[in-house]
């Protein structure tokens, strides 16, 4: 046991402090260390120079502090927690449902069309959508004409210029508009469906979409 005198009380108290805030085990500040501490520096006061009033006042006013600070703290890891229970549960919700995300591939399945939006920069005079099957043939060009800058809606019915089906599968979606300077490649989003949901640390949400792999649940576009 330390020994506690006039000369290192306060010496002693700050260090109980410090030793406190760095213990990961230990929560909160002591109420009855903290009050132990108090009594000895009275009993070990010099009677002809006692402590002035005001020290012990300022001390009981860091301690009140520092007890806040770490109540405010657990209330704010329960809010942490109750977040990303709900955000859990909401990614949960989204298995089986239909997102739209950034790719450049699409998924030909059981609906027999492939749909997404293309991000128009600017303004164009001529923008075409070209499919490509898995080994780069052009199976389909789609001329969307003249589009203003913004949000472009596309649809492909799964067919080819002649009218036949293709095979499901994936299909790699290229979307070029036409400028003064030349055509410029445009990002696409593409809809599909959410297989599964994974939960990483720190509360990190990763859509798991059929046959296009896992994107983050804040690169989602669109939910339908």
């Amino acid at each position: 046991m330390s020994v506690i005198n006039p000369a290192n009380a306060s010496d002693v108290l700050s260090k109980y402090r410090l030793d406190q805030e760095q213990t990961s085990n230990n929560k909160e500040l002591g109420k009855n260390e903290f009050m132990e501490l108090m009594i000895a520096q009275l009993k070990n006061q010099n009677p002809l120079e006692p402590r002035d009033n005001g020290e012990f006042i300022s001390q009981l006013a860091q301690f009140s502090s520092l007890e806040e600070m770490q109540s405010l703290s657990g209330s704010v890891d329960d809010v942490v927690s109750q977040f990303r229970s709900t955000q859990a549960l909401q990614a949960s919700a989204m298995v089986g449902r239909t997102v739209l995300a950034p790719s450049p591939v699409g998924i030909l399945g059981g609906s027999g069309e492939i749909s997404g939006n293309i991000q128009v920069p600017a303004s164009t005079s001529g923008l075409r959508l070209s499919i490509e099957n898995q080994v780069g043939e052009r199976v389909r060009q789609l001329d969307l004409g003249a589009q203003p800058a913004g949000v472009t809606g596309f649809r492909w019915d799964g067919q080819d210029g002649n009218g036949n089906s293709l095979p499901p599968g994936p299909y790699r979606i290229v979307a070029e508009a036409a400028y003064p300077d030349g055509q410029q490649q445009l990002g696409t989003m593409v809809s599909a469906n959410v297989d599964s949901v994974s939960l990483g640390k720190g509360g990190s949400v990763t859509l798991n979409l059929a046959g296009m792999g896992s994107i983050a649940l804040s690169d989602v576009q669109q939910i339908n």
